[in-house]
């Protein structure tokens, strides 16, 4: 037993040394620990006081007058366009125009054969002198029965007088008169047959009914017309309107007579007036047509009927508004958001931005005129971050 104790204590003594050793160990461990890793504070102190100024570009925010329009693309039209047709049937005889010609109004274009027209315009002339001859005719017979009737009028008194006979000669001139109303009557018809015929004989010869540029040719020389046929199709270049389909919204603030903007050609600058909004709407487009009369300046020419022209017509009644540089935007997590210049530091601002104005949006809420916000330089910016202004560069003077 003896043994047995000496033994236990003889381990105890042997393992002790070894927890010192450990204890020691830990002890070094700890303290390098502490001198090698910084404390929580420190790693939760901001660094934006560090950081060197960034440079920037502001601009401020500005109340102006808002004249906002929108494009809107329109066609020239012609105000007289179409076909001219024949008015009387007949074989074509010649034609006088070409594709392209200009014509003046009354300018014969193309004539039928009349040779038919003219021989029943004689024919006509003549059944009325015919007419005309027997009127002359009645005339003097009526003239003679009066005379007759007067004489017997004048034999009252006399044994010779009969009242029979001045019965007779009464009845002699009534019928003289009807016959004569007869004949009158037949000659108004005639008269108005050779009208008709003159009228035939003159529409043979088709003619310009307005100024304008024969835009195609329907029919040849020797086809035969009907009433109605087209021979060919005219427009009028130098009476033009612009037409546009605008969309519904957008007309309550058309007004007939307001004066817009319009541009030929994408460059060229024109004055336009409104004349009338059309009271249909297309139910699939959801437009109504407005017609506009174009005030042309001088020296424009080489206009065309369905050639494109650009509106700029009023989205909406003018005001004042607030608006921002679209360069001072920034969208982050869903919010629209600026950088907003108080002093020497950049503080973020949420903002709710309108509809966009040229190179401007409107401002709804978050900003209010004066406010200057970065519009360069914005995409790096931390929220309280020190500022530099840089300057705006000025012109190379001439000649450097």
């Amino acid at each position: 037993m003896f043994g047995l104790a000496q033994t236990r204590k003889t381990g105890f003594g042997l393992k002790s040394p070894w927890r010192f050793v450990l204890v020691g160990t830990v002890g070094a461990a700890v303290v390098l620990a502490a001198f090698s890793f910084p404390a929580p504070a420190q790693e939760k102190m901001p660094q934006t006081p560090s950081q060197p100024p960034a440079q920037v570009g502001v601009d401020a925010v500005i109340s102006e007058p808002l004249s906002q329009t929108v494009p809107v693309i329109g066609r020239f039209v012609a105000r007289r366009t179409g076909v001219v047709a024949a008015r009387i049937n007949g074989p074509v005889g010649e034609f006088r125009v070409e594709v392209g010609d200009r014509v003046k109004a009354g300018d014969v274009i193309a004539a039928l054969v009349n040779d038919a027209l003219k021989w029943r315009h004689e024919l006509q002339k003549a059944e009325e002198q015919q007419y005309r001859a027997a009127v002359s005719t009645h005339k003097a017979r009526i003239k003679l029965r009066r005379q007759e009737l007067k004489r017997i009028e004048r034999l009252k008194k006399s044994a010779a007088f009969s009242k029979a006979r001045l019965d007779d000669k009464r009845q002699e001139v009534a019928v003289a008169e009807s016959e004569l109303a007869e004949a009158q009557g037949e000659l108004a018809s005639a008269r108005a047959n050779r009208k008709l015929a003159e009228i035939n004989l003159y529409n043979a010869t088709i003619r310009a009914p307005y100024p304008g540029v024969v835009s195609k040719r329907h029919i040849e020389v020797g086809a035969y017309v009907n009433v109605g046929d087209p021979l060919v199709s005219l427009v009028d270049d130098a009476h033009l309107e612009i037409e546009a389909d605008v969309p519904a919204n957008r007309t309550p603030a058309l007004l007939a007579g307001t004066r817009i903007k319009a541009f030929v050609n994408g460059t060229e600058e024109i004055g336009a007036r409104i004349r009338a909004v059309v009271p249909e709407e297309n139910p699939q487009t959801r437009t109504r047509t407005v017609r506009f009369v174009p005030e042309l300046p001088p020296g424009i020419s080489g206009l065309a009927s369905n050639q494109s022209v650009t509106l700029r017509l009023p989205a909406g009644n003018d005001g004042t508004v607030v608006t921002v540089h679209k360069d001072a935007i920034l969208s982050r997590k869903g919010k629209t958001l600026v950088f907003l210049v108080q002093g020497s530091q950049a503080l973020m601002r949420p903002v709710r931005l309108g509809e966009a104005v040229g190179a401007r949006f409107i401002v709804n809420a978050g900003l209010a005129p004066g406010d200057k916000v970065v519009v360069r330089g914005n995409e790096r910016l931390l929220p309280g971050q020190n500022i530099r202004i840089r300057e705006p560069s000025k012109p190379a003077k001439a000649g450097g």
